[in-house]
């Protein structure tokens, strides 16, 4: 088998499984956090988790793909575990930003909502305090 099909073959390997595991992660832990921003609607929180998850598969498999040419033949050991690391390391760091992302937008969600809850009345008005009508008319009058 030729080297470089051999890089290949390891590289998809390793960095499909690497974008399932972390999806998966963030699927898991984003669902229970998207629960929360969503004020406990669970089936929009499964629906937006979904959306973000697929979307995180495409950009990330996407990029996996176009990354996968070597720009020169692979003829040694030393050469796959050289190309391998280079790309590796490159799918990392975008699954690392891809993630961080993904944490970023679902923070400033979560904000927004926080921000709406503080805006409401804890107690809805119950009429005015004190004397009704007392501050429209002065005193003595």
């Amino acid at each position: 088998m030729d080297l470089t099909v051999l890089a290949y073959v390891v590289y998809l390997a390793i960095s499909i499984g690497l974008t399932v595991w972390v999806a998966r992660t963030l699927s898991r832990n984003g669902r229970i956090f998207l629960a929360d921003v969503l004020h406990g609607n669970e089936k929009l929180a499964d629906a937006v988790n979904h959306l973000l998850v697929v979307g995180f598969y495409l950009v990330n498999l996407g990029f996996v793909a176009l990354y996968l040419g070597a720009e020169e033949e692979i003829l040694t050991a030393r050469e796959i575990f050289e190309a391998l690391s280079v790309k590796l390391g490159v799918v990392l760091l975008v699954l690392g930003v891809m993630h961080l992302g993904n944490v970023w937008v679902l923070n400033k969600i979560r904000r927004r909502g926080m921000m709406e809850r503080e805006q409401l009345p804890p107690v809805p008005p119950q009429g005015l305090s004190g004397q009704q009508g007392a501050w429209a008319k002065p005193a003595g009058a």
